[in-house]
């Protein structure tokens, strides 16, 4: 307890009333004073304030100011329980005093250990005592270190940042505890800058959940309320994910779908529904695009506000929670778009938040992002990087996710990136790496796989930057995973050529099996290819109505048998005409013509066969799992190579890019035997030709392509066709 001596102050009343004062336990609650007890109240708009101890003892309090309140006397409140009857215009409401419990910063440690900080920041449902009696609420702790005052307003106190200033207490936290207070209590922090100017009022940054347009409200939200029931999936047994079949769905949670009214699907609805489909159409994970709070539904969540909180256009955490319970138990995991690189500059946010540059680099050439107008986090700075490093894996502890996809790394490992000469700001040694950005980023993958080693982390990085997916002790970044970006581009670019013409641009397609084993690449077909004009997948394919479905099939059949994990946007998978967009949700009606149900078939066989053949995913990432059989026959375009499993079993996988059958076309071999068919990108089932071929093709002891054996096969016209290997 502080023992200074209290006396009425006309400077403390004039800071409360204008929500200036930062040191409030100095002045309100139980206080000592050379003869005796002093106890105050400030409640502004109260007619009249009494306090009723334990025993039922009523004390009515003085007047002392036009908000202020005092009792005076011998009676020790210091360690009494007792409540305070205010009495309104309105009416009468009795509380407890926030002003009574002092102890409330948590240890430096929980604080500055990011698994531990975001069960401790922001508000969070706590128990403590008043007088040996448990007393529930809500404590608030929210870092502004620049700032002279803050204040909690709410629904709780008519959003009057009088009412509730919060205690500076050490490192830049300021704090309060609210009794009473209960999970679904509407707040934001009121604040004012170092020199006593107002601020908007911000969200919790910590905020748990959140309110849409046009409050943007945070929420109090009980995180141990929910019951999870996916304890089998989460005891599953640590497993090397580069030697598993891992199939992403990528999705926009606000237009896989929508209900005939255009309101959205909610997260229990998608659970519902989205769920089977998945299952049915054998993907392994889904990938959510951004579901972190975000204001501007146009961003598609990669404008975040609100880190910690799950949007509440779909629902409520406890929603969300469900909805990833119910992926775990149809087997399936949950992948997050994770957006680190940059952040909004929305009045409620993160932006001059204490009324200083808080969250990012003032000086616009490393702070500000030109092309997403947005901020860019200071990755230098140490509570920065906790708070990104705790956001990680807050979504793996609270809900249960199965790993992070980092959105635009390229973005943060560069200072120079999309800029101009004079529009960036050279590291130490003069270089364009962002030295700050890649310890993060380390820093956050070592910590991800520490806490939970059957996580997997993504990187959606764009440049040829070395060892994105090698371990931290061997000098990589971290990741487990990095998206194939020249993959991705190199393979549409060439598949966007009219077939006569490919035979010129063959080295386009087989240009990148060169780099296919320099990271644990994951083949992305994403969202970013069907958006801004550039059409959708089926729409990028030249040809007539049934060659552009055959050439979409043919590239289809073609990805699964390269070597990396697999990712559809979702859509390709229906052949979807329009490009994406936002606003609505995917050509379902489609599927009732057999061109797109056909291609719909293709891709749910695809991901089936990519997981239950070994040879399809074990060595994804290693080049044991990969023999080119032929290269470089541009002038028909036609590809084939191997696949591998660890217990050396082998598939053959032949693409034929011209919509020309090839009968009888002869391909070395290494081994005699026999080729059993597994999937014909051309059957009719899949609105094909239905050009016969072999399903069962046996080795000739004749030499081709340098090889002894050979078998002779009739390739059906833009066409991927997968055969296994039996000897």
């Amino acid at each position: 307890m502080d023992t200074t001596q209290v006396t009425r102050s006309d400077k403390e009343y004039v800071q409360l009333e204008r929500a200036a004062f930062s040191d409030p336990f100095s002045f309100l609650g139980p206080q000592y004073k050379a003869d005796g007890i002093a106890y105050r109240v400030w409640m502004p708009g109260a007619e009249s304030v009494t306090l009723e101890l334990s025993n039922g003892d009523k004390h009515p309090l003085t007047r002392e100011a036009d908000s202020g309140f005092i009792l005076e006397g011998d009676t020790d409140l210091t360690t009494a329980f007792y409540q305070l009857h205010i009495q309104w215009p309105q009416g009468e409401q009795t509380l407890r005093d926030p002003y009574f419990f002092h102890g409330i910063q948590p240890s430096v440690e929980a604080l500055t250990t990011p698994s531990q900080m975001h069960s401790e920041m922001g508000a969070q449902l706590v128990t403590l005592s008043q007088g040996g009696q448990s007393v529930s609420g809500v404590r608030f702790l929210v870092f502004a270190p620049n700032a002279s005052a803050v204040s909690v307003v709410g629904d709780f106190n008519a959003w009057d940042g009088r009412r509730h200033p919060l205690q500076r207490l050490d490192d830049g936290v300021w704090g309060l505890f609210i009794p009473g207070l209960e999970a679904g209590v509407l707040y934001k922090f009121e604040l004012k800058d170092s020199q006593g100017n107002g601020l908007p009022h911000k969200a919790d940054p910590w905020g748990y959940a959140s309110e849409q347009h046009p409050s943007f409200a945070s929420k109090v939200y009980d995180q141990s309320a929910y019951q999870w029931q996916d304890s089998q999936w989460q005891q599953r047994p640590v497993t090397p994910k580069h030697q598993q079949a891992l199939s992403f769905y990528e999705l926009h949670a606000g237009s896989w779908r929508r209900h005939e009214n255009g309101d959205f699907y909610t997260y229990r609805e998608l659970a519902e529904s989205l769920i089977p489909y998945m299952v049915e159409m054998g993907y392994t994970h889904l990938e959510l695009m951004p579901v972190s709070e975000h204001p501007f539904y146009g961003s598609w969540g990669y404008q975040p506000i609100g880190l910690f909180s799950p949007t509440s256009r779909y629902g409520s955490p406890d929603d969300f929670k469900y909805f990833v319970d119910q992926c775990h138990q149809a087997g399936l995991g949950v992948v997050l778009d994770w957006v680190p690189a940059h952040f909004p500059s929305d009045d409620h946010g993160l932006a001059n938040f204490d009324g200083t540059a808080l969250y990012n680099d003032p000086d616009p050439r490393r702070g500000w992002h030109q092309d997403w107008q947005s901020y860019i986090y200071d990755y230098g700075r140490e509570h920065v990087r906790r708070f990104l490093v705790s956001n990680a894996l807050f979504w793996f502890e609270h809900f249960h996710i199965d790993g992070l996809r980092v959105d635009a790394v390229a973005s943060m490992l560069y200072l120079d990136y999309s800029r101009e000469h004079d529009q960036w700001i050279p590291n130490h040694n003069g270089g364009n790496e962002n030295y700050d950005a890649i310890s993060l980023l380390r820093w956050m993958n070592e910590e991800v796989y520490r806490h939970y080693p059957n996580a997997m982390t993504i990187a959606e990085e764009s440049t040829a930057f070395p060892g994105v997916s090698k371990p931290t002790d061997m000098g990589g970044l971290g990741f487990g995973f990095k998206w194939n970006m020249g993959w991705m581009h190199d393979s549409l670019s060439y598949m966007q050529e009219e077939p006569i013409h490919r035979q010129y641009h063959h080295n386009t397609i087989t240009f990148p099996l060169v780099y296919a084993f320099s990271e644990n690449y994951v083949l992305s077909l994403s969202h970013d290819e069907v958006v801004y004009g550039k059409g959708s997948l089926l729409d990028k394919m030249p040809g007539d109505e049934w060659q552009k479905t055959a050439n979409l099939r043919a590239y289809l059949g073609y990805m699964y048998g390269q070597p990396g994990k697999k990712l559809n946007f979702m859509g390709a998978e229906i052949a979807q005409s329009a490009e994406w967009a936002h606003e609505g949700q995917l050509e379902w009606h489609w599927l009732q013509y057999p061109r797109h149900s056909g291609v719909q078939a293709l891709v749910r066989d695809l991901n089936k066969l990519y997981t239950s053949v070994p040879a399809l995913h074990e060595l994804d990432c290693s080049p044991d799992g990969f023999e080119w059989r032929l290269m470089d026959d541009a002038e028909q375009s036609i590809l084939a190579h191997e696949r591998f499993a660890l217990n050396g079993d082998k598939v053959l996988v032949i693409s034929n890019f011209t919509p020309v059958p090839r009968q009888g076309y002869t391909l070395g071999v290494p081994k005699a035997g026999r080729y059993e068919l597994l999937l014909n990108s051309d059957d009719q089932q899949y609105w094909g030709s239905g050009a016969l071929i072999e399903k069962d093709i046996a080795t000739q002891e004749k030499s081709s392509h340098g090889l002894e054996n050979s078998i002779s096969i009739d390739l059906p016209p833009l066409s991927t066709v997968i055969y296994a290997f039996k000897s």
